[in-house]
């Protein structure tokens, strides 16, 4: 493996003096003359048809320019899902219905001068609503009787998988590699036990925001807080019954997006409400509106049974799912599936069964969330190979090390499954989870503490630690593509046009730095244009971790076709074979002769003299693996048995993402998603009361964790090689985040013997099952 001179190396981001000095970079950052503010009325109501909407006064009211609802809007049924066409997510979704299905779902939308007057126009529309069932558990969903929350004839899939609306079943798959039932049979213990995990917000600093506005020649610009500008173009281009080219795109800096900005949420209103009013038209979402009308992690009902020997090997794995689509299917079957196809590889059993379903409720709809499925599958499975290692007497690092995947190995349920359907054959070619767990555990010190924290200290309080591991495939195999375009300039630097969409992550950087070690040059010679459907390639978007890995190897593709454009303009000036040529520092070398060429040289012969032409290039590239990713977390945690609370005191990742393009923003990226993880499993929890309203839509009553929570977090970057993934990098962003609940549910099993299957882990709960712990022991004393 050669020597890196740019990959590998700390660079500052492309974009860290504009964001430090507050340029104007983000969605909101632009004022328009003429500009119009947007507002949406919400259902105040969980489950309900309107009889009737008046919108005279409102349309009345001086300053309003236009007012939208269900009749005098076209209905086209989609889903507001960013996904590759056609969309594996349930067409279930119109721009305005004449039905609401959850507290805060759309019913109008009103253009003004001013938000001050457009807040005054919604509360002059009068509404007149049927009150309808409600169902709000999904355990409940598909009972016999149960009310229909889609019983519109026209939702459907656009592919053919199960669908029944009818018994608000959404999505259903089952699979089974092995013989479970033999697997069971041969085992020596049999675990099993129930697990709930909850609804999560993203919280992106930034809200969702779109302005859109007509440019010179009528055509829609869309300037959107987005994840996936193209599939955004695609999917209001669909709702306004408009062709494609008469809509472009603009994707700015985003402000965090986590999963949450891969959803077409508001940008088909704000569109539409320019097409009206032929004027710009400015729509952002409060606080409180991202809480009740965007999208939330899914929350999930989880039955495990596994099955284990005495000599630690695991016979049998079932999982079954159940995963709370809410109001609509944006998402539930793609999350659903990778509790599986991206979660269970990881784990060394010949007998796996797998049931999953999805169901509606008259909750806040769930979408894309960082993680995207694995992380609820990894607490269940976290905490039964804690259970199974402390059965059978096995210290819990070494029962990971011996029933995990290693390098070439492979998994039955990569073939039998993937994120939208059938998986694909592969052999794990990069893992280095058993150093992880080596290294993770001795700069934790997990022996040394383990044994320390048998003897407690006297007081209310007590510690213990606790581990797991976790994998996350990137990618969606022989679906997600992404593509580059560059063209070298007159100095020997370099335009970088990419589709793909950096949330702030460091996209731009780590794939500039890519293209400048393919080519020997500086990465301040890179110059990158971020996502604008009009000027720069497709690319899916940024999820599913495959930025660095799928887009990197599209700029790496484009910066090797360069390489061989400039290499033939110099054998040509030289007169020699293109084979004793090579590329150092932005400069052509001969090896034979000695003679060099400069790059700027070398252009201006390409644009201005003999046989004239343009050195640029463009590539893209195919998913045909979902490269594997691996971590192995540490957690010490200290529980106050009088207050129920928990704190995390110490945290040690240590991760195997292939090579570290830039290892200061892997380690950000890694630390991000532990605090994202962590903050997951503790405090953040949705409260809604028997009407299906959230209780608790601000961050002064939704609790995430900020700078004065963070505990001591250790970043270990264990490297391996993935030989498909640019530079052997493979994908980083989402895999951390599955850690922290099993790893500190481990933990506080271990601190005060009680082990917590519903998530977050809030002081009450805590409370709770210790006191069932010492009610259970006062019976059994007697």
């Amino acid at each position: 493996m050669r020597e890196f001179k740019v990959v590998g190396k700390s660079v500052p981001k492309v974009d860290a003096f504009s964001l430090a000095l507050g340029k104007p970079l983000f969605a909101d950052d632009i004022e328009l003359r003429g500009m119009l503010h947007a507002k949406i009325l919400w259902s105040p109501h969980a489950h309900a048809r309107i009889k009737n909407i008046d919108t005279s006064k409102a349309e009345a009211l001086l300053g309003v320019h236009a007012v939208l609802c269900y009749k005098n809007t076209p209905r086209v049924i989609h889903t507001s899902a960013g996904q590759n066409w056609p969309e594996p997510s349930p067409y279930d979704i119109v721009m305005f219905d004449n039905k609401v299905r959850h507290v805060g779902d759309r019913v109008a939308a009103v253009a003004a001068e001013t938000e001050e007057i457009a807040e005054k126009a919604l509360g002059l529309i009068k509404v007149e609503y049927e009150l309808l069932p409600v169902v709000f558990d999904p355990e409940r969903a598909m009972d016999e009787g149960a009310p229909v929350i889609h019983d519109e004839p026209d939702c459907k899939y656009p592919i053919p998988v199960f669908y029944d609306s009818n018994h608000n079943h959404c999505a259903h798959i089952d699979l089974e590699v092995g013989d479970f039932e033999q697997g069971i049979k041969e085992s020596d213990f049999v675990i099993e036990h129930k697990f709930k995990t909850h609804h999560e917000q993203h919280c992106s600093i930034e809200p969702h925001t779109c302005i859109c506005y007509l440019d010179h020649a009528g055509r829609l610009v869309v300037r959107t807080s987005t994840q996936v500008p193209f599939h955004v173009r695609r999917i209001v281009a669909q709702c306004l019954q408009v062709p494609v080219r008469m809509i472009r795109v603009i994707k700015p800096r985003i402000g965090g997006g986590f999963g949450g900005k891969q959803e077409v949420l508001i940008d088909d209103v704000c569109a539409m409400l320019v097409m009206r009013t032929k004027r710009p038209v400015r729509l952002v979402y409060t606080r409180r509106e991202e809480f009740t009308s965007a999208r939330v992690r899914h929350s999930m009902v989880m039955w495990a049974k596994t099955g284990v020997r005495k000599d630690g090997t695991l016979t049998a794995i079932q999982l079954k799912v159940l995963s709370n689509a809410g109001a609509y299917g944006s998402h539930a079957m793609t999350v659903m599936n990778n509790t599986c196809a991206k979660a269970l590889p990881l784990f060394h059993c010949e007998n796996i069964k797998w049931i999953a379903d999805a169901v509606y409720t008259n909750l806040i709809p769930g979408g894309a969330y960082r993680g995207y499925g694995v992380t609820q599958a990894a607490f269940p499975m976290g905490v039964m190979m804690d259970k199974m290692a402390e059965t059978i007497g096995m210290d819990p690092m070494d029962f990971w090390k011996m029933n995990t995947i290693k390098k070439g190995e492979t998994s039955p349920i990569f073939k039998a499954l993937s994120e939208t359907g059938k998986g694909v054959e592969m052999v794990v070619e990069s893992c280095s989870l058993p150093e992880c767990i080596d290294k993770g555990a001795e700069i934790f010190g997990w022996r040394e503490k383990r044994e320390r924290y048998k003897n407690q200290p006297k007081g209310p309080v007590k510690y213990a630690v606790g581990m797991s591991c976790m994998v996350q495939g990137g990618t969606v195999p022989l679906i997600d593509m992404a593509s580059a375009f560059a063209k070298m300039n007159d100095d020997g630097s370099f335009n970088l046009l990419i589709g793909a969409a950096d949330l702030g992550t460091g996209a731009d950087t780590v794939l500039a730095q890519i293209f400048a070690e393919t080519l020997d040059i500086p990465v301040e010679d890179v110059i990158v244009y971020p996502s604008d459907t009009d000027i720069t390639p497709f690319d899916k978007g940024a999820y599913a971790s495959g930025t660095t890995y799928l887009s990197g190897m599209a700029v790496l593709k484009t910066a090797e076709k360069i390489k061989e454009q400039i290499l033939n303009v110099v054998a040509d000036m030289l007169g020699e074979p293109k084979e004793d040529l090579r590329i150092e520092n932005k400069v052509v070398i001969s090896s034979k002769s000695g003679k060099r060429v400069e790059f700027s040289q070398i252009v201006k012969r390409a644009l201005y003299s003999k046989d004239q032409f343009q050195i640029g290039a463009m590539a893209s590239e195919l998913s045909r693996l979902p490269p594997q990713s691996f971590a192995a977390h540490f957690a010490e945690v200290a529980v106050d048995t009088e207050t129920g609370q928990v704190k995390v005191l110490s945290y040690v990742a240590a991760v195997d993402c292939g090579t570290a393009v830039n290892p200061k923003l892997v380690e950000g990226q890694v630390e991000g998603a532990i605090l994202n993880g962590i903050s997951y499993a503790l405090t953040e929890e949705f409260f809604f009361d028997d009407k299906g309203r959230m209780l608790n839509p601000s961050f002064s009553d939704y609790k995430i964790f900020s700078a004065p929570d963070i505990p001591k977090i250790t970043t270990i970057l264990v490297p391996s090689y993935e030989p498909t993934g640019p530079y052997g990098a493979k994908p980083v962003g989402e895999v951390n985040i599955n850690g922290p609940l099993p790893a500190i549910s481990n933990a506080i099993y271990n601190a005060v013997g009680i082990r917590l299957y519903d998530t977050p882990f809030t002081p009450e709960r805590v409370l709770r099952a210790l006191k069932e712990k010492e009610k259970k022991g006062q019976t059994e004393r007697r």
